[in-house]
């Protein structure tokens, strides 16, 4: 196991430990922060000098505050500095870091683990957070029968990939957030993604139950996850030669799986998933294969006119969940703009097509403007959510690209975008391209490059308005 050493120092927690001690002599402070179940009282003063050292600007993120503001609930995380980890700070659930002191704790009660694993701009880790870990019932379930981890998986990739693994083995499918029950040693016997709250407490539940019952028979499917996991792990780490057949066999899967239609590879929800865009980009390069250049060129381009590309601000959002590539899931990761602008170079490179060129720069001018940091570094990712709703940030209505645009600007655009007044998501618009640049050129008797800088002109004030 890694332990995360994102704790507090010496120094720093003996100072919020005064800062507390002085608030606590002045009129009007704030009360300790309370626990559903028992905790030392050591433990209890630092969390609470952890708390007063955030200031009176701290706003806690909890939906159970006393009258004055204050969070009702405060636990380990608020001595931990990772973002996603402070977003749980003042959950009723008692979540420990990860580290050896939660698993020597469920050794020494014998209690199974619950680990979540997710990352600060995930939607779905949110709703789970709103629904579940917020949820006094939950939470009495999960800290008086489990030892609950989360986890950071920006911070903890290693821990990720690990856990990630045996949940793509057991369910299926993987995803964040990541929701396992593990034996108090570390070993998964059940995962899964998100759940909603009704099932989440029955899974745990059943598993309180099965561990009372049965531990021996849990610790031995646990055990074997463990080792199968294990196997997968070793064998991604191999080295492996391949030969053109290998790769050519490899290439035809994919063409088997390519949506003729729609562009991607099978149903929705689509990824972009550039390392097999990469792989037929190669293979036409390599051997000229036709086949192969033109499945990726269509699904680059499908991906480019579709709601997952961002049309005023450029970049990619993470995917769509729709076979048309429309309605994406709002974030945006620093990941899939690298992989994506050299998968769109690549096919430029490779056609010339002005198209690719474009939506290669207008990618990574997004990666400069908003997703670098004012010292030089990259944000990893942007969050779904904007003033309280899923991609309220990205959606628009006709009469806010009026105000806007100038008029006649504005008309080109609503058209351009199949803008309606019902909208295409929850009653405002996605903007995509609905008609490829040429046919729309056409029937507005314009010239594609005319039509190109018109637009060009609008994404930049439609930009500056959205931001």
């Amino acid at each position: 196991m890694t332990t995360h050493t994102g704790r507090w120092p010496a120094a720093a927690y003996l100072r919020a430990l005064a800062l507390a001690l002085l608030a606590a002599t002045q009129s009007g402070a704030a009360e300790p922060t309370e626990a559903l179940s028992p905790r030392p009282a050591e433990l209890q003063q630092r969390l609470d000098a952890a708390l007063a050292a955030k200031g009176s600007d701290y706003a806690p993120r909890t939906e159970h505050r006393h009258p004055d503001g204050q969070p009702r609930f405060t636990n380990r995380l608020i001595l931990e500095n990772s973002p996603y980890l402070l977003q749980h700070a003042h959950n009723p659930v008692d979540w420990f870091p990860w580290g050896p002191e939660a698993f020597e704790q469920a050794r020494r009660e014998n209690k199974l683990v619950f680990l979540s694993i997710g990352y600060s701009t995930c939607h779905w880790c949110h709703v789970m957070e709103r629904e579940s870990f917020e949820d006094l019932a939950i939470a009495e379930l999960l800290n008086e029968h489990f030892i609950a981890i989360k986890v950071d998986r920006e911070v903890h990739p290693d821990v990720d990939q690990t856990y990630m693994t045996a949940v793509e083995l057991l369910a299926g499918r993987g995803g964040w957030p990541m929701s396992s029950i593990l034996t108090p040693d570390g070993d998964t016997i059940d995962g899964g993604t998100y759940f909603p709250p009704a099932e989440f407490a029955q899974l745990l539940e059943r598993a309180r139950d099965l561990w009372q019952a049965r531990p021996e028979a849990l610790r031995a499917r646990a055990e074997q996850v463990a080792r199968t996991v294990k196997r997968a792990l070793d064998t991604q780490g191999q080295a492996a030669v391949f030969d053109d057949a290998l790769i050519d066999e490899a290439v035809a899967a994919l063409l088997e799986r390519h949506d003729e239609l729609q562009g991607g590879f099978g149903y929705a929800p689509k990824f972009p998933q550039e390392p097999k865009l990469g792989l037929l980009l190669d293979q036409a390069l390599r051997t000229g294969d036709d086949v192969a250049l033109d499945a990726a060129i269509f699904t680059l381009k499908s991906m480019a006119r579709g709601g997952i590309h961002d049309q005023v601000g450029g970049g990619f959002h993470r995917y769509a969940i729709d076979n048309d590539w429309l309605v994406p899931h709002f974030e945006k990761m620093l990941y899939n703009q690298a992989q994506l602008a050299r998968v769109y170079l690549a096919g430029w490179q490779l056609t010339a097509d002005p198209d690719l060129a474009r939506v290669t720069r207008r990618t990574l001018d997004y990666v400069l403007r908003d997703m670098t940091s004012p010292e030089g570094g990259f944000y990893s990712a942007t969050d779904a959510n904007s003033d309280g709703d899923e991609g309220r940030f990205f959606l628009w209505t006709p009469a806010e690209l009026r105000a806007a645009l100038p008029a006649e600007d504005a008309e080109l655009a609503i058209r351009f975008h199949g803008v309606t007044e019902t909208g295409n998501f929850e009653g405002r618009n996605i903007l995509h391209v609905p008609v490829a640049l040429e046919t729309f050129a056409a029937a507005e008797s314009m010239a594609p490059s005319d039509l190109q800088r018109r637009l060009i002109g609008r994404r930049t004030r439609t930009s500056a308005a959205a931001g």
